[in-house]
């Protein structure tokens, strides 16, 4: 079945997960159930900000060990896509359709991605070995991938890059089509979630249509301070028909208390 653009951006990530099945013992769960309201502080300082430079931004952004049960490493060029590869039909709905992508929002002075993947929960390498299928798949392929993209900017641009994410995911709720690397994709559901994170956060699942099926993803929009962070991820056991999954709670606080 041919590859799509927003399957590409976790092909590294996926075969991450993949190598960790064969040595898994366990490992922490990294979701959490906690979904308070909106990120605390949106209200946050307005002032004249001045982004970080790349080499403070890299320093800030997270790296292996920063969140326990998760495998972190920098995101590979070969496996990325760049807000050039993404054409929306809807103007109001590039933002969304660039945070989806792992690309960056708006101008930041400093860009950098990671690659964020969860170890295997405990307790679900005896599900593996369960006589029902169904379980052991879940148990099997239960583990998130997300795509944290990491920006500062100048000025107020984190605080609007995460008005106009706000803006369309309310415009956009319905659903749209865009383009990546050539590709054509439609979300076809926007769907609000509650999240805490930096000064300011928010969060929603996004049913994504590819070749006749649907895929949620989970989409963090975050800001600390001049600094803004998207995390798009997606979980193996959900894309093979497993259900709903937990937003990367534990990603966000960590990449939000590294920004602090």
């Amino acid at each position: 079945m041919r590859s799509t653009a927003i399957r590409r951006t976790a092909v590294a990530a996926t075969a991450v997960s993949l190598a960790l099945f064969a040595t898994a013992c366990g490992g922490s769960d990294s979701g959490s159930s906690d979904k308070g309201d909106k990120g605390a502080g949106a209200k946050g300082k307005e002032s004249a900000a001045k982004a970080l430079s790349a080499a403070e931004l890299e320093k800030a952004a997270l790296a292996q060990g920063d969140v326990k049960g998760h495998k972190i490493s920098k995101a590979a060029a070969k496996d990325t896509i760049t807000v050039d590869d993404i054409k929306t039909g809807k103007k109001v709905c590039a933002p969304f359709s660039q945070a989806l992508m792992g690309a960056q929002v708006g101008e930041p002075g400093a860009f950098t991605k990671r690659t964020v993947v969860s170890e295997p929960k405990k307790g679900d390498a005896a599900k593996q070995d369960s006589g029902d299928a169904e379980e052991a798949f879940k148990a099997a392929f239960d583990i998130t991938t997300t795509q944290l993209a990491l920006g500062s900017y100048d000025g107020k641009g984190a605080q609007e890059s995460v008005a106009s994410l706000r803006t369309a995911a309310t415009e956009c709720a319905g659903g749209f089509e865009f383009t990546a690397a050539g590709e054509k994709q439609k979300v076809a559901k926007i769907t609000e979630e509650q999240v805490k994170g930096g000064e300011e956060a928010a969060a929603w699942t996004v049913q994504v249509e590819q070749g006749g099926e649907k895929i949620e993803f989970k989409l963090v929009a975050m800001r600390q301070g001049a600094s803004f962070a998207s995390f798009s991820s997606m979980n193996l056991a959900a894309m093979g028909g497993g259900g709903d999954f937990e937003l990367p709670t534990a990603v966000v606080e960590a990449q939000a208390a590294k920004l602090a």
